[in-house]
């Protein structure tokens, strides 16, 4: 199948066939084409220019007059395979508790995987295609889902099963972590190492014989696993050949970010408590510092220090988060506002962050990320729109009128 997509106001993210990170200054630089066509055939990103150079062809037709494309957003940190809401911890925030102290009384992440346990995999699988769809419809083209409410050997694999029909059902690229780390469970409480030990012996290498998972996550922070704890657990995951990713300096500076660079981790995420030292030890690495707006403003927390990460020379994506209890929402289109609003990103920055970037942070900005030739064709068509900083700016809107998947039109 062919599709060209003509007179478009704005081509965004072109220029980048050789590039698979944007880093500090580079962030901004100028990607668009105005008046420009873009080529799909067979899925695949064939070509593009401005109009003047727009081939004859007999493909499929859309006329984007008004209109710009961008590629879709890629969702590099999401928990949106779980079971049940939780709104009442919502009303405990809004009444003055904090995520530590919820947690200390049953709720959070325990919370969660308590409901997780008593629910089946078909209705696992039910709803979480229907948060996929709707973050599809909102632009989004890749995500990363990561286990974690399962916190038992039994239910850490049920939810990695889950994400893995996913893949079957959805014309969505999906990663799957496993994030058996993600908390202590009741019955370990005192006893947290013979936990750790659980999933080194028992959970990690069931995960790499069934090949559930691409990466391997641990939440080091405060009240949660150590900074010892997160080496056991990431040289372990290494040895099955998952690379990992970290939860890192959302609740304090808990030493996260050095640890993961220490292990090459893809990614370090969250990083409300960065400074300069955390900072430094980011620079010139291989890992990618994701932040979680959502997550950050759904909390009423610090917000990570991006623009003094952007202006050191770091590159940065932006992720939804999307879970039931500290950011309830994988609406990208948002994440994309809270990058502007918030971290004070200009638009070029933000749309790198959640494209090339947040692609990046999958390991899949090879062929996922930019318009780029070679690269899966998944696209977003906007409205009509003024300008792209209108994207940003009308941050309470659906601006995606069409998306392309794959190189289908859904």
């Amino acid at each position: 199948m062919s599709i060209i997509i003509k007179n478009i106001e704005g081509l965004c993210m072109t220029g980048l066939e050789d590039v698979t990170r944007l880093c500090g200054k580079e962030m901004s630089r100028p990607t668009e084409i105005r008046n420009a066509w873009l080529l799909i055939e067979n899925g695949i990103i064939m070509d593009y220019g401005p109009m003047q150079t727009c081939p004859d062809t007999t493909a499929e037709t859309i006329n984007a007059e008004g209109r710009y494309v961008m590629p879709s957003f890629c969702d590099a940190h999401t928990h949106l395979v779980y079971a049940g809401s939780r709104e009442i911890e919502y009303i405990d925030k809004i009444r003055g508790l904090s995520y530590e102290e919820i947690a200390k009384k049953g709720g959070g992440i325990l919370n969660s995987a308590k409901k997780l346990h008593e629910t089946s995999e078909e209705e696992l699988i039910r709803t979480a295609l229907s948060r996929l769809h709707e973050i599809m419809k909102l632009g989004t083209g890749a995500v990363e889902i990561k286990s974690g409410y399962g916190l038992n050997t039994e239910d850490e694999l049920k939810m990695l099963r889950v994400i893995k029909r996913l893949k079957d059902y959805s014309p969505m690229t999906i990663k799957a972590t496993f994030l058996g780390a993600h908390a202590v469970p009741a019955e370990y409480k005192g006893k947290q190492s013979e936990y750790v030990d659980l999933i080194i012996n028992e959970m990690i290498p069931q995960i790499a014989t069934e090949e559930l998972a691409d990466y391997i996550d641990v939440f080091c922070d405060k009240g949660f696993f150590t900074i010892e704890d997160t080496e056991r657990l990431l040289m372990a995951g290494m040895k099955y050949g998952l690379r990992p990713k970290i939860h890192a300096n959302e609740l304090d500076f808990s030493g996260g970010i050095q640890v993961g660079v220490k292990y090459n981790a893809l990614s370090v995420d969250h990083l409300e408590y960065t400074g300069d030292e955390e900072i430094e030890c980011l620079s010139g690495t291989e890992t990618m510092p994701t932040l979680l707006p959502g997550a950050a403003f759904f909390l009423g927390m610090p917000y990570a220090p991006a623009r003094k990460m952007i202006d050191a020379g770091l590159g940065l994506a932006l992720a939804s988060d999307f879970n039931p209890g500290s950011s309830p929402s994988g609406n990208m289109q948002l994440i994309l506002s809270m990058g502007c609003i918030k971290y004070r990103m200009v638009p070029e920055e933000a749309l790198a962050a959640v494209t090339l970037n947040g692609a990046y942070a999958m390991g899949i900005s090879h062929e996922l990320g930019s318009i780029s030739r070679g690269k899966i064709a998944n696209v977003i068509i906007t409205r009509p729109m003024p300008s792209f900083a209108f994207m940003p700016y009308a941050y309470g809107s659906n601006k995606v009128e069409t998306v392309i998947l794959n190189g289908v039109v859904i």
